[in-house]
């Protein structure tokens, strides 16, 4: 495991915990900011169902998946960019393992 100096590690926590954050806030929307604004959103329709309707029903869950490959994609970007993923580096040691 490689040692980062504690500025790099508190920037790393920064970006990891604001990304954090932003999923709660987003899932909190669509699970919960939905149903508090049921009666307003039934005027909007999404494949021929009320907007409210759908989302309790499919949106959260399809939203959730979309937060759980966005979030791992992302994870990739931020941790290659401080130096803590060499993916290049990885393949060969898997490689190597793998013969």
């Amino acid at each position: 495991m490689q040692k980062i100096d504690k500025k790099t590690a508190d920037a790393y926590f920064r970006t990891r915990t604001m990304l954090i954050v932003i999923y709660l806030a987003i899932g909190f929307c669509v699970s919960y900011g939905v149903v508090l604004f049921a009666e307003p959103l039934s005027s909007i329709t999404f494949l021929n169902m009320p907007l409210h309707y759908y989302m309790g029903a499919q949106g959260a869950v399809l939203t959730f998946i979309f937060l759980l490959f966005a979030n791992a994609i992302i994870s990739d970007i931020v941790d290659k960019k401080f130096g803590l993923l060499d993916l290049d580096q990885e393949e060969d040691e898997d490689q190597a393992v793998n013969k």
